[in-house]
């Protein structure tokens, strides 16, 4: 066989090698991203799409806040079956903030995103837990991101007076920042404690009455 002939081959070999595990590289790759948007959609399924219902389910009306023009949210007052179980509650009515938004205009989260989890500790703390497009969908600029976070907390500040502070995870992971702007590495404070009413300073009712 001559020498350039083989040599050709040899190429042709490499080159269907290469070829083959690239192919493989490729097919793993798209296996796992299926993987994962297959969990994503379980996880929309379990958590939205059927609606959320346990036992101690109680119809109350509650608010849930949207959008009330470019630059401001507002409650808007739902009828809802709400569980007595404060994590359940919680996932109700984010269910209902993703999903259910009045018109498209008052929407705040994205169409696309899901709550993964909800967790909540022994001190009130809430960790909810968002898929990718929390983050990737939602308008990067202070303001919208602003509406996005407010409308989260005080939804569930106001129908789950146990809460004491939100964490917001994307995928299971802390990020810097929702969409380049608001801080999500710390925490967001939930049913802030009423500010003391002021009080007289001490002996001033005694001041008074020695200057009669």
């Amino acid at each position: 066989m001559p020498r350039n002939l083989k040599i050709t081959l040899a190429f042709l070999a490499v080159a269907v090698l290469i070829g083959l595990i690239s192919l493989r590289g490729l097919d793993r790759r798209i296996q796992r991203l299926s993987e994962t948007t297959k969990t994503e959609e379980q996880a929309r399924r379990e958590l939205l799409a059927p609606g959320i219902s346990t036992p101690t389910d109680v119809k109350v009306q509650t608010k849930i806040y949207w959008a009330a023009g470019p630059d401001k949210i507002a409650p808007v007052q739902v009828a809802m079956a709400l569980s007595a179980d404060p994590a359940k509650r919680a996932k109700q009515v984010l269910s209902e903030l993703i999903e259910n938004p009045p018109t498209a205009d008052q929407r705040t989260i994205p169409a696309d995103a899901a709550l993964l989890g909800f967790y909540l500790l022994p001190d009130g703390t809430a960790i909810a837990d968002f898929s990718d497009a929390l983050a990737t969908e939602t308008p990067s600029g202070i303001l919208s991101e602003e509406m996005a976070i407010d409308s989260i907390r005080l939804t569930l500040e106001n129908s789950v007076p146990s809460l004491t502070r939100l964490k917001i995870l994307i995928h299971g992971q802390e990020v810097d920042t929702l969409a380049g702007h608001i801080d999500l590495t710390g925490f967001f404070d939930l049913n802030p404690p009423a500010s003391p009413i002021p009080t007289a300073p001490a002996g001033t009712a005694a001041q008074r009455s020695n200057k009669k």
